[in-house]
């Protein structure tokens, strides 16, 4: 199945599942969240497609984000588009990056629907994309071993982790993670597409699945799923280590290689296409997911800070 939260004329956001190109919505009130907390989206999704409360055009429903995160975990899969950045940010791709997926936590209240506009950070100058894939828990567990930990997945959704890549390389030396480099905006969806969807296009670690990001009418990005590293099954592993994960929380994938403007200005700056500008439309899609799409606007002032001395 594929659920997505969308705006009901009636007025209110609802869960919907997408049949033949329509949405079928669930009754109002309860929200994709509370459909993995209480196990029942499966039940709920089937209901829905049989008997939905409205019916609407996918292409003309007002579609938000999928869902609240309690928390996202971005991980770094896709061990190709670390060694292409790494010169730039000083950190070399060692023998760790081999023997566990490292992670961070990123910021679950910036959530953007996936045809919003999105505003760039304030303060930059280097604004960026990443185009990544997201994994959604679906069963809680903590310790999870490899073996079972796909079990917890309840879907997959796109991915993007809009950056700011001036302020992200002033941060980064700090040795405390990206800040406001990545405190902006994230975008989830369109839609949650449950593993059985995928099956057929299981291939190496993940899926034979191709990942496309377009800036305008140009393709600036082409990747592929099954090129990833690091699986979600050692991912939700490793994340789970002495935690706890929850229903809803969101383990990202890390970027498909060639998947940001920054790769590109590392690896080609004499034919590097230039940074996000305000107007820029941003097309970030995934075979079998479906695609975000996003016009970029302008960033509001950057507030001064006192000198503190």
């Amino acid at each position: 199945m594929r659920f997505v939260t969308y705006r009901s004329p009636a007025g209110d956001d609802r869960v919907g599942v997408v049949v033949d190109d329509q949405v079928h919505g669930l009754e109002a009130g309860p929200t994709l969240l509370d459909l993995l907390d209480s196990g029942d989206l499966a039940t709920r999704g089937d209901s829905a497609a049989r008997r939905p409360t409205e019916v609407i055009p996918f292409d003309d429903a007002l579609l938000r984000s999928p869902l609240q995160p309690p928390s996202i975990r971005d991980c770094a899969g896709f061990l190709q588009h670390l060694r292409n950045v790494a010169s730039a940010i000083d950190m070399p791709v060692d023998e760790r990056f081999e023997t566990f997926p490292p992670f961070y936590f990123t910021n679950p209240d910036a959530r953007f629907g996936p045809r919003d506009e999105v505003p760039m950070a304030p303060g930059t100058e280097m604004f960026d994309f990443e185009l990544e894939i997201a994994a959604v828990i679906g069963r809680a567990g903590s310790d999870i071993p490899v073996a079972s930990a796909e079990a917890h997945i309840a879907g997959f959704l796109i991915y993007c982790d809009w950056s700011s890549r001036d302020l992200q390389m002033n941060e980064m030396p700090l040795r405390l993670g990206p800040g406001k480099g990545k405190d902006t905006a994230n975008t989830l969806g369109p839609t949650l597409v449950t593993p059985d969807e995928l099956e057929p296009f299981r291939s190496a670690h993940g899926y034979d699945l191709e990942m496309t990001v377009r800036v305008g009418d140009d393709l600036v990005s082409r990747g592929n799923w099954n090129t990833i590293d690091w699986g979600f099954a050692d991912m939700i592993a490793f994340a789970s280590r002495g935690a706890r994960l929850r229903p809803g929380d969101v383990i990202g994938s890390g970027t498909v290689e060639t998947g940001c403007l920054f790769e590109q200005y590392v690896t080609d700056r004499a034919g590097f296409r230039g940074w996000l500008q305000p107007g820029d439309t941003v097309t970030l899609a995934v075979a079998q997911l479906g695609e975000l799409r996003h016009r970029i606007v302008d960033a509001p002032r950057a507030e001064p800070l006192s000198t503190g001395y």
